[in-house]
């Protein structure tokens, strides 16, 4: 069977916090049940490490014989239309026996619109005064509808 990875690209930011919680949601989505890849890392357009090209190919060198790039971007502008892309392409000239595709950014799914009504519908643990988990929230916690 082919060993397939995921790799998320977001844009990179100098806060590392912000990188952090890219890398987080990429270790939570190789955990899913349903999961399909052998590997699920994330990668950065700039300002962080991976940069996609080097993340792709730590990938390849891994044993994946398929790697699917997925933008963690909201809309179409020109990091997905072309600085992704482009990239990408880095990564297919180091190593261009193998397969790499770029998948529809996540601002593109009809699914985000359910997600943002959801989203719009929580608030986070600190604006909920019968949170239970105190001090333990931190500023960035959603409740779960457990802390209530």
């Amino acid at each position: 069977m082919m060993k397939k990875a995921l790799v998320v690209v977001a844009h990179g930011s100098r806060r590392e916090a912000s990188n952090e919680e890219v890398r987080a949601l990429a270790e939570r989505l190789a955990q899913l049940p349903d999961n399909d890849y052998d590997s699920v890392t994330a990668a950065f357009l700039e300002l962080a490490e991976p940069l996609i090209p080097d993340g792709v190919v730590q990938a390849i060198d891994a044993g994946a014989q398929e790697v699917v790039v997925l933008p963690y971007f909201l809309s179409a502008g020109r990091h997905v239309a072309s600085d992704i892309p482009a990239e990408v392409d880095k990564a297919v000239s180091r190593r261009p026996d193998a397969r790499i595709r770029i998948a529809p950014y996540v601002g593109s799914m009809d699914s985000m619109t359910d997600l943002m009504m959801r989203t719009a519908g929580t608030r986070y643990c600190k604006d909920n005064p019968d949170c239970k988990l105190g001090e333990k929230a931190g500023p960035f916690t959603v409740c779960t509808g457990e802390c209530d």
